[in-house]
């Protein structure tokens, strides 16, 4: 712009130059840091309160209230006893021996509606096990609120945000005996099944993440030009 001639005039700032661009930028950069830390603590605070911190998990109703001067209170939940049987059905054919698809053919086929109103489908049941998702693994049906644990941050590449895993010694865990769905002996059982088919599974679950890595190296590794020399002279070869 500057080689344009072209000036840009704020009402607050005036003309802004080169100086603005790096102080103002910096300044931004750094109250945005410090905006998400407070909204953080905050986050966490309520979960330590035995509050709910994110969005409205399956099984689970909004409790809206207000306090003595009138402001919502904020992360009170309670049972949804028609989602509740749906949750305790789910883990009852699981610890059975049903697969996650099996049980949410079921369910479509008897009408019961999933989160959200949508159809059920095998990964909303099955979740992932690591990151605490899906039915089998929401610590919130045994009456355990589990906050932090992942991160997400920008990749540079591609703008978008991805997930990152936090240690568990940073997860935050508070209990909340009123918000129990499912009952130990029931969640054990359901847990024992899983490590045994992670067990049986395990030299295809290490393959499918080997492949993928390879793929995702393979993608992203720079062509040398040698290379492509090299793979000009063995197609004109191939072809003579």
């Amino acid at each position: 712009m500057a080689f344009a001639g072209v000036k840009i005039i704020t009402l607050s700032e005036g003309e802004i130059t080169h100086l603005h661009v790096g102080l103002k930028g910096t300044m931004n950069a750094l109250f945005l840091k410090d905006l998400a830390d407070k909204s953080r603590r905050g986050l966490r605070g309520r979960i330590e309160a035995g509050k709910a911190g994110g969005g409205l998990c399956y099984g689970y109703d909004v409790v809206k209230r207000s306090n003595a001067v009138g402001e919502p209170i904020r992360g009170e939940r309670s049972i949804n006893k028609a989602e509740a049987r749906i949750v305790r059905h789910i883990f009852r054919e699981f610890a059975a021996g049903k697969s996650p698809r099996a049980i949410a053919l079921g369910l479509n086929r008897e009408g019961a509606p999933g989160p959200f109103g949508k159809a059920w489908g095998d990964t909303t049941i099955r979740g992932h096990v690591s990151r605490g998702n899906g039915i089998l693994n929401n610590e919130l049906y045994i009456g355990r609120l589990v906050w932090n644990r992942q991160r997400f941050i920008k990749d540079p590449s591609t703008g978008k945000r991805v997930s990152r895993r936090n240690r568990e010694a940073e997860w935050i865990r508070s209990e909340v005996p009123e918000l129990r769905i499912v009952d130990d002996a029931l969640w054990q059982a359901a847990k024992a099944r899983q490590t045994e088919l992670a067990r049986l599974f395990e030299a295809t679950t290490i393959g499918v993440r080997e492949a993928r890595a390879k793929r995702f190296n393979m993608a992203r590794r720079p062509v040398s030009p040698a290379c492509l020399r090299a793979g000009a002279a063995r197609a004109n070869t191939g072809s003579s």
